[in-house]
């Protein structure tokens, strides 16, 4: 059974004609049925929504104000928490974000929070993205990312305000907000290169932080954590460190990826070493490659010397 505050959200949205925040709503509600064990009704209430999307395609485009067109892209996500490979511990961490908002309502009755601000670090490929779109698909969100390239100008004042207008929309319309090359915008104060602009810049963004309220979750990633100013740390309810995968999770990756490709005397040993260093996206590319070589060989299925081939291929074209 929806919960009260479901019900009256679902009710306003109808009222407000919100189409947008109607279907996320009723993605919560499904969430929360299978999280009681009531699977069936959860996929017929995301099929309903899923349909209903499809017929008002142009109607679910969400309106953004001018000033803020092509600044935020938005996105629907179908990445489930069990396509992301991960250390357990670092999945485990991410599964308890997903608990909390579900169970939000029952941690404010005793004047608690429930984690919504995520700052995630670690090198390129590594899943920090793909972490944005699982929780997106998980909580039945829209996946909202900020263009962070477009929200650095030259003229002062103007990449605060362009905060300031996210924060209000954040605020607004519930959803994951992902702002990914996070340094870009938060350098340490303490940098030789840096000048008066990116500091207002920086205490406008701890202070957007601190003080928002709102029920979205705020993820930031960056590659370069060093580069951030040390007060943002402490703005998070949660950092979660990223790296490349070790053996255990490549071999699970590239079972995975290959699934009915994959031959019962598939040799690991070489494929594994082959694959060390490599991040998951570049050896999801990797296994990709092998799959196109054995679909337009007409073979049944990825040789180990195919997949070593591809993985090698890829090791040399990215410098570390």
């Amino acid at each position: 059974m929806a919960t009260a505050e479901q019900i009256k959200s679902l009710i306003r949205s109808h009222w407000s004609e919100d189409q947008e925040r109607f279907f996320t709503v009723a993605l919560q509600v499904a969430a929360h049925e299978a999280e009681q064990g009531h699977g069936a009704l959860a996929v017929e209430i995301r099929d309903l929504v899923d349909r209903a999307r499809r017929e008002n395609a142009d109607s679910v485009v969400v309106d953004f104000p001018p000033e803020l067109q092509g600044l935020v892209r938005v996105e629907s996500a179908e990445a489930p928490l069990a396509a992301l490979i991960l250390p357990a511990a670092l999945i485990e961490r991410i599964h308890r974000v997903i608990h909390e908002y579900r169970q939000r309502e029952k941690l404010r009755q005793h004047a608690l929070r429930h984690r919504r601000k995520i700052l995630m670090t670690g090198p390129p490929g590594t899943g920090k993205t793909f972490t944005a779109r699982v929780l997106a698909h998980e909580l039945g969100l829209p996946l909202q990312t900020v263009q962070v390239d477009k929200l650095v100008t030259k003229f002062m004042g103007e990449t605060s305000a362009k905060l300031r207008q996210i924060f209000d929309l954040i605020q607004r319309r519930e959803g994951i907000y992902f702002f990914d090359e996070f340094d870009a915008i938060a350098g340490g104060r303490t940098q030789e290169n840096d000048v008066g602009e990116m500091r207002r810049v920086l205490n406008a963004l701890l202070q957007f932080i601190e003080q928002d309220q709102s029920d979205s979750l705020i993820l930031a990633a960056t590659n370069s954590p060093e580069l951030l100013d040390r007060a943002l740390f402490r703005r998070f309810d949660d950092v979660l460190n990223y790296e490349l995968p070790s053996e255990p999770d490549r071999q699970r990756l590239i079972a995975n990826i290959l699934g009915a490709f994959l031959t019962d005397r598939f040799t690991w040993a070489k494929v594994l070493s082959a694959s060390k260093g490599l991040s998951q996206a570049e050896i999801d590319l990797a296994c990709r490659d092998a799959l196109k070589q054995a679909v337009l060989a007409d073979e049944p299925k990825v040789s180990a010397p195919g997949l070593v081939q591809v993985l090698e291929e890829r090791s040399k074209s990215h410098p570390r």
